[in-house]
Protein backbone atom coordinates (compact mmCIF):
# COMPACT_ATOMS: atom_id res chain seq x y z
CA UNK A 1 0.00 0.00 0.00
CA UNK A 2 1.55 2.76 -1.38
CA UNK A 3 0.81 6.53 1.42
CA UNK A 4 0.47 9.56 -1.12
CA UNK A 5 -0.52 12.88 -0.43
CA UNK A 6 -3.66 13.87 -2.78
CA UNK A 7 -2.59 17.40 -3.49
CA UNK A 8 -5.78 18.78 -5.99
CA UNK A 9 -8.46 20.27 -4.46
CA UNK A 10 -11.89 18.87 -4.79
CA UNK A 11 -15.04 20.72 -5.00
CA UNK A 12 -17.36 18.69 -2.66
CA UNK A 13 -18.09 17.44 0.88
CA UNK A 14 -14.83 17.94 3.18
CA UNK A 15 -14.17 14.39 4.05
CA UNK A 16 -14.20 15.19 7.90
CA UNK A 17 -18.02 15.53 7.48
CA UNK A 18 -18.19 11.92 5.47
CA UNK A 19 -16.06 10.48 7.69
CA UNK A 20 -18.40 10.92 10.76
CA UNK A 21 -20.79 8.52 8.54
CA UNK A 22 -18.20 5.94 8.21
CA UNK A 23 -18.91 2.10 9.98
CA UNK A 24 -15.57 0.89 11.79
CA UNK A 25 -13.92 -1.55 10.61
CA UNK A 26 -14.53 -4.93 12.12
CA UNK A 27 -13.26 -8.12 11.80
CA UNK A 28 -14.40 -11.20 10.03
CA UNK A 29 -13.23 -13.45 12.92
CA UNK A 30 -15.66 -16.14 12.61
CA UNK A 31 -17.46 -18.48 9.79
CA UNK A 32 -20.62 -16.43 9.91
CA UNK A 33 -18.78 -13.08 10.14
CA UNK A 34 -17.33 -14.63 6.83
CA UNK A 35 -20.10 -15.27 4.71
CA UNK A 36 -20.37 -13.81 1.69
CA UNK A 37 -16.31 -13.08 1.93
CA UNK A 38 -14.63 -15.80 1.10
CA UNK A 39 -13.70 -15.04 -2.44
CA UNK A 40 -11.65 -12.04 -0.93
CA UNK A 41 -8.32 -12.99 0.22
CA UNK A 42 -4.65 -12.30 1.40
CA UNK A 43 -2.23 -12.36 -1.80
CA UNK A 44 0.99 -13.03 -0.31
CA UNK A 45 4.43 -12.56 -2.15
CA UNK A 46 7.28 -14.29 -1.07
CA UNK A 47 10.03 -12.29 0.74
CA UNK A 48 7.95 -9.26 0.20
CA UNK A 49 4.65 -9.18 2.04
CA UNK A 50 1.43 -9.47 0.89
CA UNK A 51 -1.72 -7.99 -0.79
CA UNK A 52 -5.51 -8.24 -0.95
CA UNK A 53 -7.12 -9.76 -4.02
CA UNK A 54 -10.62 -10.81 -4.92
CA UNK A 55 -12.13 -13.50 -7.15
CA UNK A 56 -13.56 -12.97 -10.80
CA UNK A 57 -13.63 -15.54 -12.34
CA UNK A 58 -13.20 -19.19 -10.93
CA UNK A 59 -9.59 -19.05 -12.16
CA UNK A 60 -8.92 -15.19 -12.14
CA UNK A 61 -8.39 -13.03 -9.15
CA UNK A 62 -8.30 -8.97 -9.46
CA UNK A 63 -5.56 -7.10 -7.18
CA UNK A 64 -3.39 -3.74 -7.83
CA UNK A 65 -0.98 -3.58 -10.69
CA UNK A 66 1.66 -2.09 -7.91
CA UNK A 67 1.88 -5.38 -6.28
CA UNK A 68 3.33 -7.13 -9.26
CA UNK A 69 6.52 -5.22 -8.84
CA UNK A 70 9.10 -5.98 -6.40
CA UNK A 71 11.01 -2.93 -4.69
CA UNK A 72 13.33 -2.33 -6.74
CA UNK A 73 10.86 -1.73 -9.46
CA UNK A 74 11.59 -5.27 -11.19
CA UNK A 75 8.17 -7.61 -12.44
CA UNK A 76 8.01 -10.28 -9.49
CA UNK A 77 7.50 -13.93 -10.60
CA UNK A 78 4.53 -15.76 -10.50
CA UNK A 79 5.73 -18.50 -8.64
CA UNK A 80 6.53 -15.94 -5.88
CA UNK A 81 2.53 -15.60 -5.32
CA UNK A 82 0.03 -17.35 -3.47
CA UNK A 83 -3.49 -16.59 -3.36
CA UNK A 84 -4.94 -17.68 -0.19
CA UNK A 85 -8.98 -16.90 -0.23
CA UNK A 86 -10.51 -15.99 3.05
CA UNK A 87 -7.52 -16.64 4.94
CA UNK A 88 -8.93 -16.70 9.02
CA UNK A 89 -6.42 -17.72 11.56
CA UNK A 90 -3.53 -18.93 9.80
CA UNK A 91 -6.46 -21.76 7.63
CA UNK A 92 -7.53 -20.48 4.06
CA UNK A 93 -11.41 -21.69 2.70
CA UNK A 94 -8.87 -22.14 -0.80
CA UNK A 95 -5.44 -22.13 -1.50
CA UNK A 96 -4.13 -21.46 -4.96
CA UNK A 97 -0.29 -20.84 -6.63
CA UNK A 98 -0.58 -18.32 -9.70
CA UNK A 99 0.56 -19.30 -13.05
CA UNK A 100 0.42 -15.98 -15.02
CA UNK A 101 -0.28 -12.40 -13.62
CA UNK A 102 -0.80 -9.35 -16.05
CA UNK A 103 -0.77 -5.71 -14.94
CA UNK A 104 -3.22 -3.30 -17.56
CA UNK A 105 -1.40 -3.35 -20.66
CA UNK A 106 -1.30 0.46 -20.36
CA UNK A 107 0.36 0.98 -16.49
CA UNK A 108 3.67 2.65 -15.82
CA UNK A 109 4.73 1.70 -12.70
CA UNK A 110 6.66 4.52 -11.09
CA UNK A 111 8.08 2.68 -7.97
CA UNK A 112 9.45 5.26 -5.34
CA UNK A 113 9.56 8.09 -7.21
CA UNK A 114 5.80 8.95 -7.42
CA UNK A 115 2.17 8.53 -8.65
CA UNK A 116 0.17 10.52 -10.74
CA UNK A 117 -3.14 9.71 -11.52
CA UNK A 118 -2.88 8.40 -15.16
CA UNK A 119 -0.64 5.96 -12.82
CA UNK A 120 -3.49 5.40 -10.40
CA UNK A 121 -6.46 4.96 -13.01
CA UNK A 122 -5.04 2.16 -14.23
CA UNK A 123 -3.76 -0.20 -11.08
CA UNK A 124 -5.31 -3.08 -11.64
CA UNK A 125 -3.81 -6.46 -12.56
CA UNK A 126 -5.77 -9.66 -12.60
CA UNK A 127 -3.70 -13.00 -11.68
CA UNK A 128 -4.38 -16.32 -13.35
CA UNK A 129 -4.67 -19.58 -10.90
CA UNK A 130 -2.97 -22.35 -11.30
CA UNK A 131 -6.09 -24.38 -10.25
CA UNK A 132 -9.46 -22.80 -10.45
CA UNK A 133 -11.88 -22.48 -7.12
CA UNK A 134 -15.03 -24.08 -7.39
CA UNK A 135 -17.12 -23.96 -4.39
CA UNK A 136 -20.51 -23.54 -3.40
CA UNK A 137 -18.73 -20.93 -0.37
CA UNK A 138 -16.34 -18.97 -2.74
CA UNK A 139 -18.29 -17.32 -5.57
CA UNK A 140 -16.65 -14.92 -8.04
CA UNK A 141 -17.82 -11.47 -7.48
CA UNK A 142 -19.44 -9.43 -10.68
CA UNK A 143 -18.60 -5.81 -11.34
CA UNK A 144 -20.36 -2.75 -11.13
CA UNK A 145 -20.49 0.39 -13.20
CA UNK A 146 -18.09 3.12 -11.07
CA UNK A 147 -19.56 4.34 -7.91
CA UNK A 148 -20.76 8.01 -8.37
CA UNK A 149 -20.04 10.32 -5.74
CA UNK A 150 -21.77 10.68 -2.54
CA UNK A 151 -22.37 6.65 -3.05
CA UNK A 152 -21.83 4.83 -0.04
CA UNK A 153 -19.38 1.56 -0.28
CA UNK A 154 -17.71 -0.58 1.16
CA UNK A 155 -14.12 -2.56 1.74
CA UNK A 156 -13.09 -6.08 2.69
CA UNK A 157 -9.01 -5.72 3.22
CA UNK A 158 -6.17 -7.37 4.60
CA UNK A 159 -3.55 -4.72 6.44
CA UNK A 160 -0.44 -4.01 8.38
CA UNK A 161 -1.67 -5.45 12.05
CA UNK A 162 -4.39 -7.63 11.16
CA UNK A 163 -2.73 -9.93 8.79
CA UNK A 164 -4.40 -12.71 9.93
CA UNK A 165 -8.02 -12.39 9.21
CA UNK A 166 -10.06 -10.02 6.66
CA UNK A 167 -11.51 -6.60 8.22
CA UNK A 168 -14.62 -5.34 6.63
CA UNK A 169 -16.07 -1.88 6.65
CA UNK A 170 -19.48 -2.27 5.38
CA UNK A 171 -19.93 2.00 5.03
CA UNK A 172 -17.64 4.66 3.66
CA UNK A 173 -18.08 7.12 1.27
CA UNK A 174 -16.91 8.18 -2.15
CA UNK A 175 -15.81 12.17 -2.08
CA UNK A 176 -15.71 12.43 -5.95
CA UNK A 177 -14.00 10.92 -9.15
CA UNK A 178 -10.87 12.28 -10.97
CA UNK A 179 -9.33 11.65 -14.12
CA UNK A 180 -9.91 8.00 -13.35
CA UNK A 181 -9.45 7.62 -10.16
CA UNK A 182 -11.69 7.32 -6.69
CA UNK A 183 -11.50 9.16 -3.99
CA UNK A 184 -13.45 7.34 -0.77
CA UNK A 185 -12.75 7.45 2.97
CA UNK A 186 -12.53 3.98 3.17
CA UNK A 187 -9.98 2.88 5.85
CA UNK A 188 -7.10 0.99 4.40
CA UNK A 189 -3.92 -0.05 5.60
CA UNK A 190 -0.42 -1.32 4.50
CA UNK A 191 -0.95 -4.83 2.76
CA UNK A 192 -4.65 -3.41 1.80
CA UNK A 193 -3.53 -2.30 -1.93
CA UNK A 194 -5.47 -4.58 -4.29
CA UNK A 195 -8.72 -4.62 -2.24
CA UNK A 196 -12.24 -4.88 -3.42
CA UNK A 197 -14.22 -1.79 -3.08
CA UNK A 198 -18.04 -2.81 -3.04
CA UNK A 199 -21.29 -1.23 -3.77
CA UNK A 200 -25.13 -3.16 -3.63
CA UNK A 201 -26.51 -3.23 -6.69
CA UNK A 202 -29.50 -4.97 -7.44
CA UNK A 203 -29.41 -6.65 -4.53
CA UNK A 204 -26.27 -8.07 -5.11
CA UNK A 205 -22.55 -7.21 -3.52
CA UNK A 206 -20.35 -6.10 -6.41
CA UNK A 207 -16.48 -4.51 -7.12
CA UNK A 208 -16.78 -1.56 -8.18
CA UNK A 209 -13.25 -0.75 -7.51
CA UNK A 210 -9.97 -1.82 -6.34
CA UNK A 211 -7.67 0.11 -3.53
CA UNK A 212 -4.49 1.22 -4.95
CA UNK A 213 -3.35 3.86 -2.40
CA UNK A 214 -3.65 5.81 0.83
CA UNK A 215 -3.68 9.58 0.49
CA UNK A 216 -4.42 12.97 2.01
CA UNK A 217 -7.53 15.88 1.30
CA UNK A 218 -6.49 19.20 3.28
CA UNK A 219 -4.62 17.06 6.15
CA UNK A 220 -7.92 14.15 5.74
CA UNK A 221 -6.94 10.37 5.21
CA UNK A 222 -8.81 9.11 2.36
CA UNK A 223 -7.98 5.92 -0.27
CA UNK A 224 -7.83 5.53 -3.34
CA UNK A 225 -9.01 3.49 -5.93
CA UNK A 226 -8.96 2.54 -9.93
CA UNK A 227 -12.54 2.95 -11.64
CA UNK A 228 -13.25 -0.03 -13.45
CA UNK A 229 -15.04 1.28 -16.18
CA UNK A 230 -13.19 0.42 -19.10
CA UNK A 231 -9.47 -0.04 -18.19
CA UNK A 232 -10.75 -3.23 -16.67
CA UNK A 233 -12.40 -4.16 -19.71
CA UNK A 234 -8.92 -3.42 -21.57
CA UNK A 235 -7.01 -5.11 -19.34
CA UNK A 236 -9.69 -8.79 -19.68
CA UNK A 237 -8.83 -8.09 -23.35
CA UNK A 238 -5.25 -8.28 -22.93
CA UNK A 239 -5.23 -11.21 -20.97
CA UNK A 240 -7.39 -13.11 -23.27
CA UNK A 241 -5.33 -12.41 -26.28
CA UNK A 242 -2.28 -14.29 -24.76
CA UNK A 243 -4.69 -17.13 -24.58
CA UNK A 244 -4.54 -20.32 -22.23
CA UNK A 245 -2.00 -20.99 -20.71
CA UNK A 246 0.48 -23.73 -21.77
CA UNK A 247 0.84 -26.84 -19.68
CA UNK A 248 4.73 -27.03 -18.87
CA UNK A 249 5.51 -24.22 -20.45
CA UNK A 250 7.26 -20.83 -19.37
CA UNK A 251 4.70 -18.30 -17.62
CA UNK A 252 5.89 -14.90 -17.77
CA UNK A 253 4.39 -12.12 -15.97
CA UNK A 254 3.59 -9.55 -18.42
CA UNK A 255 3.46 -5.61 -18.05
CA UNK A 256 3.24 -3.49 -20.88
CA UNK A 257 2.92 0.16 -22.01
CA UNK A 258 3.55 3.71 -21.49
CA UNK A 259 1.68 5.98 -18.98
CA UNK A 260 -0.66 8.78 -20.37
CA UNK A 261 0.82 12.13 -18.51
CA UNK A 262 -1.88 14.10 -17.30
CA UNK A 263 0.58 16.71 -16.02
CA UNK A 264 -0.85 16.76 -12.15
CA UNK A 265 0.85 14.55 -9.89
CA UNK A 266 0.77 12.87 -6.39
CA UNK A 267 3.87 13.08 -3.85
CA UNK A 268 3.94 9.72 -1.79
CA UNK A 269 4.82 10.68 1.99
CA UNK A 270 6.72 8.37 2.85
Amino acid sequence: MRHLFFSVVLLLASAGGLQAQDAELVTLQTRQDSQGWEGVGRLDIRNKGFCTAALIRDRLILTAAHCLYDTDGSLISPERFEFRAGLRDGRAAATRRISRAFAHPDYNHDGDQGADPAEVALDIAVLELAQPIRSTRIRPYLIAPRPLTGDQVGVVSYGRGREGAASLQEVCSVLGRQTGVIVMTCDVEYGSSGSPVFIMQNGETRIASVISAMAQVDGEKVSLGTSLNGPLSELLAHFAAFGPARPGGTQRLMGFGERNDTGAKFVRSN
